[in-house]
């Protein structure tokens, strides 16, 4: 891996409105690049987000039609910057879509693809519900990238909450990883810092994870605080909850520091499962 450089996570609040938000985004992104920002992550669904009762319906467009590409794929070009687009709605079947990351480099190319595998299906208190299965059609494969500074995992929002999908990233080289989200506000204040700072430490991998903020379509709410964490679980920013992007800078090699001292990715050992209880015989069959 090489040496250091700058990561920016953007934050913004989505409305309906797909031209409004990328001329929003774009905005925040040359802000991120002045500020010496070589790789630069934008949020879950950071084009437009509408959310009716449990059902989420984000705008989608086939992959060659979407407006972000290649606003974003030039924009890559003109900054010389790698850009995670952390997710579109992209067009999979009749009423679905893939929620699908994009990560582009600095000539403006696709360096890769990640269609979000865990959906989110949910009921939480006070009949705040979710059910993202019904219009999302989830992926079905773990992506690394080539970073110059080394191996990036890509995921998405409530991957965040199944390790071992980051563990198999870790041990396939990802120094990096990326969770973008647009993480509800319910959860966020329980679970967000612990889980994205446990995710690090698991793996002895930098975290960055960008995510939207504030009140949304649909009058639900995200929670913001785009955090940069290193491979210790330190959070080095801290993005709060209004619209921005925070900036840091990543130190490769801390990553090799901290597996060095806690090597648990080599240290899986096979063991055995505990056996399924059985199913209780009814008074009748007993």
């Amino acid at each position: 891996m090489s040496g250091r450089f700058r990561v920016a996570c953007v934050q913004n609040c989505a409305g309906t409105e797909t031209a409004a938000n990328l001329e929003d985004c774009a905005e925040l992104v040359r802000g991120a690049a002045a500020e010496g920002a070589r790789l630069i992550c934008l949020p879950e669904y950071f084009t437009g987000l509408d959310l009716q009762g449990e059902l989420l319906l984000p705008e989608a467009f086939g992959e060659e039609a979407h407006p972000a590409l290649p606003l974003f794929t030039e924009l890559a070009r003109e900054l010389e910057a790698w850009l995670l687009l952390g997710s579109l709605a992209i067009e999979a079947a009749p009423q679905r879509v893939f929620n699908r990351s994009y990560l582009l480099d600095p000539r403006g190319r696709v360096a890769a693809r990640y269609d979000k595998v865990h959906l989110f299906d949910v009921d939480l208190a006070e009949g705040e519900s979710y059910r993202e299965s019904a219009t999302i059609a989830p992926g079905d494969a773990a992506v690394v990238a080539e970073l110059p500074w080394g191996k990036l995992g890509l995921s998405v929002c409530y991957d965040l909450r199944f390790a071992q999908l980051y563990r198999a990233l870790a041990q396939a080289g990802a120094a990096f990883l990326t969770v973008p989200a647009a993480f509800t506000k319910t959860t966020g204040e329980a679970h967000w810092h612990v889980l994205l700072r446990a995710r690090a430490i698991e793996t002895g991998c930098y975290v960055f994870a960008p995510c939207q903020y504030g009140l949304h379509a649909g009058d639900r709410a995200t929670f913001g605080h785009s955090l940069i964490v290193d491979p210790w679980g330190r959070v080095i920013a801290d993005g709060g909850e209004e619209r921005g992007f925070v900036v840091a800078e990543v130190d490769p090699a801390e990553v090799a520091k901290a597996r060095q001292m806690i090597p648990a990715l080599r240290h899986d050992r096979p063991f055995r499962l505990p056996e399924a209880e059985p199913p209780l015989r009814t008074l009748a069959g007993a």
